[in-house]
């Protein structure tokens, strides 16, 4: 007779309980900042916005004002009759209009040239490739005072003076967006889409506009934000080729404003202030989607 022996029973080991995380720190929690990191970005926040409020300060003053000591540090009352001499006196209206159409247009340039260049620099295989990126990336370094002296010989020579053609042309192309697109596509465009395009029988030009663009889009945003920008503050080269009472741009309309013996501050601040305020309505409009696209991007790099 054979007895089965059964061994004892054994209880489980009880796992040590993990510390409970606070909702901050599990997925999908939202991050909080303690009263340091409040205080450090409202004191950039201030930092950042003193230049537009004092601008605005000293456009609703008059210029005896804004000449005494200490200087005025809240809003007078002359701030919309300045405005309204700004804008006749400079022809903003024009301006605003000029520079609207040169802004967009080199923006729009600019974002599908370097979208294209910067796709062939990324992704294809071509014979100097790298040399030819080395030259973009080397005219980045070439100081822009450089190149206005042979510039203005060939607008004088076209008889383009005075005219936007002579400032929209020479902002059509840019190495930094060229290269700014490159270093986008290597990371956010994987060569297996391509190849799959490629493989459905796509040509160049549809891998580009069906592939490229759509993987692209975050970064062509955030681009033509840049571009839009730079070419409206732009004043040097429309200066110099544009005239006061012919096709001028805003900046070059608000350099007219106060001349005389004794310069007027509070219209130049006008003017200023109304030069600055597109920019501040286009950010307030698409910021959340360009920064979105840049968030989007860095997710799919």
């Amino acid at each position: 007779m054979t007895t089965t022996v059964t061994p004892p029973e054994t209880t489980p080991a009880k796992e040590p309980k993990r510390p409970r995380l606070p909702k901050s720190a599990r997925a999908g929690g939202t991050l909080h900042g303690g009263p340091i990191a409040y205080a450090i970005l409202i004191v950039f926040t201030l930092v950042s916005l003193f230049p537009l409020v004092w601008t605005a300060i000293a456009a609703s003053r008059d210029n005896q004002r804004l000449a005494d000591t200490p200087p005025p540090f809240w809003f007078g009352s002359n701030l919309f009759k300045n405005l309204e001499i700004a804008w006749t006196d400079a022809n903003l209206g024009e301006a605003f209009l000029n520079t609207t159409i040169v802004a967009g247009i080199s923006a729009v340039t600019v974002v599908v040239l370097s979208t294209i260049a910067g796709f062939a620099f990324a992704k294809l295989r071509f014979r100097g490739r790298n040399a030819a990126m080395l030259i973009v990336i080397g005219t980045m370094m070439i100081p822009p005072q450089l190149s206005i002296i042979p510039l203005y010989m060939m607008v004088a020579k076209l008889d383009w003076t005075d005219q936007l053609q002579a400032v929209i042309f020479p902002s059509l192309v840019s190495a930094f967006g060229v290269f700014f697109m490159r270093q986008y596509l290597l990371q956010a465009l994987p060569d297996e889409v391509i190849e799959a395009a490629r493989v459905d029988g796509a040509s160049s030009w549809r891998v580009v506009w069906h592939v490229v663009f759509p993987a692209a889009r975050p970064a062509m945003s955030v681009l033509g934000m840049l571009m839009f920008v730079q070419t409206w503050n732009d004043f040097l080269w429309p200066f110099l080729v544009l005239t006061q009472t012919g096709n001028p741009t805003v900046q070059v309309a608000v350099a007219g404003l106060g001349r005389g013996y004794t310069p007027d501050q509070s219209l130049i601040m006008a003017g200023a202030l109304l030069g600055t305020l597109p920019l501040l309505l286009v950010f307030a409009i698409f910021g959340k989607q360009i920064v979105g696209g840049i968030m989007q991007g860095a997710v799919k790099g």
